[in-house]
């Protein structure tokens, strides 16, 4: 269990989405940032509607672009989406002590999506203070559950991340 704060120690990132979440269009733009990042994102279209530590949710909207040859959501765009959702709540959960990494992705389809995708990622957070650099890190999964635009779900993922102290 985390005795983490993210009031104190918060990652760049996450100090950038407190501050333009409170704003007009704030979610928006935070989201076009964060993906130009990693521009890759950009095809997806993530836009972040909630983060805080241990809980992300993004919307992906569907677009021709997404559509794989049968026209439903491309299965690959939603792992981008889930590795999107991941890397967000990594950043608001994760102090700017310590640094992550992914480690492996498994992915269950589970029916076919024709709209729109809103991706929820959580995770059980560590006990930061003992991951230090004499104990090593720590493997942190995380659990992306994503719904279609009825509500059902229709992808499963989970992202380990490795945690490690900042040298």
């Amino acid at each position: 269990m985390s005795i983490y704060d993210a009031n104190v120690n918060p990652s760049g990132t996450f100090k950038m989405y407190k501050k333009l979440a409170q704003k007009p269009f704030g979610n928006g733009l935070f989201s076009l940032v964060a993906s130009a990042k990693a521009p890759y994102f950009l095809t997806v279209q993530p836009r972040l509607q909630e983060l805080r530590p241990g809980y992300c949710k993004v919307r992906s909207k569907k677009w021709w672009l997404l559509n794989n040859h049968i026209g439903t959501f491309h299965a690959i765009a939603a792992c981008n989406v889930a590795e999107f959702a991941m890397g967000m709540l990594a950043e608001a959960s994760i102090p700017n002590t310590h640094r992550w990494l992914p480690q492996g992705m498994r992915t269950q389809y589970l029916k076919k999506t024709k709209g729109s995708l809103t991706a929820t990622a959580t995770a059980e957070l560590p006990d930061f203070e003992k991951i230090t650099k004499e104990s090593g890190g720590q493997t942190v999964p995380v659990k992306i559950h994503f719904a279609d635009d009825e509500g059902k779900e229709s992808t499963y993922v989970e992202i380990d991340i490795w945690v490690t102290a900042k040298k």
